[in-house]
């Protein structure tokens, strides 16, 4: 089985091909096709493979190409995972934000208009061209904003793609580790959008375990999410939201935090994988040692802004291990095998949430198998998050509009519309700042 990894000369490219390393089912992967555009990040990353395949027996041979559609041809799963614009666009992004007092983050706010602005005409043409060449192909996107860039896609391969995240997976762990319980053991009832769900539940053995938690103040501060929000703010919501709703509940806090730190996070990513890339490139060393000394770093410091704006203090060493590897290869296992599970997964709504038509894509749990993804019942959002979600969901409408359409008006609109943008003038100035700082965003006139 062939999987082609657009973006194959990413950062976490060896996470993914790690987990293949340890899959030795049947109908396994046996082919991993790299496909980027720069040629120096895909030999970086292919040493590093090669260091993780030594002495381990029928490896996945790993082939790279700077030719996309040699890459797409004969692929079985297409794992797209790229960056327009590189870190140094993550970086302009929220420059161009923060100086205009608006969060920058890559998928919420300004900065997530701006990367959905620049990514989805490279997401939509990658996607017909899959639809020409391997038409039989599931691709999996990680490439963020990832629920907006599934939608993007899924307007011309169906339901033949599908979005994941590790966020919703993480949040469960977490959960599930603050009531005792065994994380395989509990199904997570979270519903919402990409990087803006909540967990309304944890069953366990059929009993839903979330009340528990929500009474114990000391259960609450003990994880990630309680001491982030704080645990009267958690039994306010009766629900325990994404790390990333910090943006939105306590986001004048996280905008000066921002400010006020010594380099945002996309600089801070910007120089510290340029140095992985020369490391590894290096005669005589080792890129695997120095990839893992980059990613210690890089997952230690995630979200540091928000932590520190919160009080919330340093990462639990269990939430430092990633996870979106463990939840692709759990997606294509299911396909291929049809090993039939359940995963919190971005698909298209069907009629899941009545607020939402039936192609917008949401983030909620599904039963997989060999026939795809398919979201399962839930109950409605409660009016606060309903809204949140509507509002969200038409900023990305609006995207989608002015990547189809170049019109600057409508990109306007995106930014001026979004709840983390406060004005129309700021909004008209920001379309400004990001056309300035960004060729690829030459298309809107």
């Amino acid at each position: 089985m062939r999987l082609t990894i657009l973006g194959g000369g990413g950062f976490r490219v060896p996470l993914v091909y790690g987990a293949l390393l340890a899959d030795r089912g049947e109908g396994r992967v046996t082919e991993v096709v790299l496909h980027d555009v720069d040629a120096g990040r895909l030999d970086a990353v292919t040493r590093v493979l090669a260091e993780q395949a030594d002495g381990v027996p029928d490896a996945p041979v790993v082939r790279a190409t700077t030719e996309l559609d040699d890459a797409l041809r004969g692929a079985d799963f297409v794992f797209s995972a790229i960056r327009v614009g590189g870190l140094r666009g993550r970086a302009e992004d929220e420059r161009v934000a923060l100086a205009e007092g608006v969060l920058g983050q890559e998928t919420v706010g300004a900065g997530g208009i701006a990367y959905g602005l620049r990514t989805v005409p490279v997401a939509v043409d990658i996607a017909r061209r899959v639809a020409r060449l391997a038409p039989d192909a599931w691709v999996i996107n990680f490439t963020n904003p990832a629920g907006l860039v599934t939608e993007a896609m899924s307007r011309y391969l169906g339901d033949r793609v599908i979005g994941i995240c590790d966020s919703p997976v993480g949040l469960g762990r977490r959960v599930a580790r603050a009531l005792g319980a065994d994380p395989r053991e509990a199904f997570v009832d979270y519903v919402g959008l990409n990087h803006l769900g909540w967990v309304r539940g944890l069953r366990i053995a059929g009993r839903d375990e979330l009340p528990r938690l929500l009474s114990d103040v000391d259960r609450l501060g003990s994880f990630e999410e309680g001491r982030l929000f704080g645990p009267e703010w958690l039994r306010s919501l009766g629900a325990i939201p994404n790390e990333y709703l910090h943006y939105y509940y306590f986001n004048r806090e996280t905008v000066r935090a921002y400010q006020e730190a010594e380099q945002t996070r996309g600089a801070f990513l910007r120089d510290q994988q340029s140095r992985f890339y020369t490391d590894a490139l290096r005669p005589g060393g080792s890129a695997l040692r120095a990839w893992e000394d980059t990613r210690a770093e890089r997952e230690a410091t995630y979200m540091a802004e928000n932590r520190e704006s919160a009080g919330a203090g340093e990462r639990e060493e269990e939430d430092l291990s990633g996870g979106y590897e463990q939840v692709a290869l759990a997606l294509m296992r299911a396909i291929a095998r049809d090993e039939r599970t359940t995963l919190i997964l971005n698909v298209r709504n069907r009629s899941t949430l009545a607020a939402l038509d039936a192609d917008a894509v949401i983030e909620v749990p599904c039963l997989v198998g060999a026939d795809g993804a398919h979201p399962l019942a839930t109950d409605p959002l409660p009016a606060h998050a309903t809204g949140l979600v509507c509002a969200v969901k038409a900023v990305e409408r609006e995207v989608l509009a002015a990547a189809g359409s170049g019109s600057r008006e409508t990109a306007v609109k995106a930014f001026a519309l979004h709840p983390l943008v406060d004005s129309v003038n700021v909004a008209r100035r920001l379309v400004d700042g990001y056309t300035a700082a960004h060729p690829e965003l030459a298309y809107l006139k």
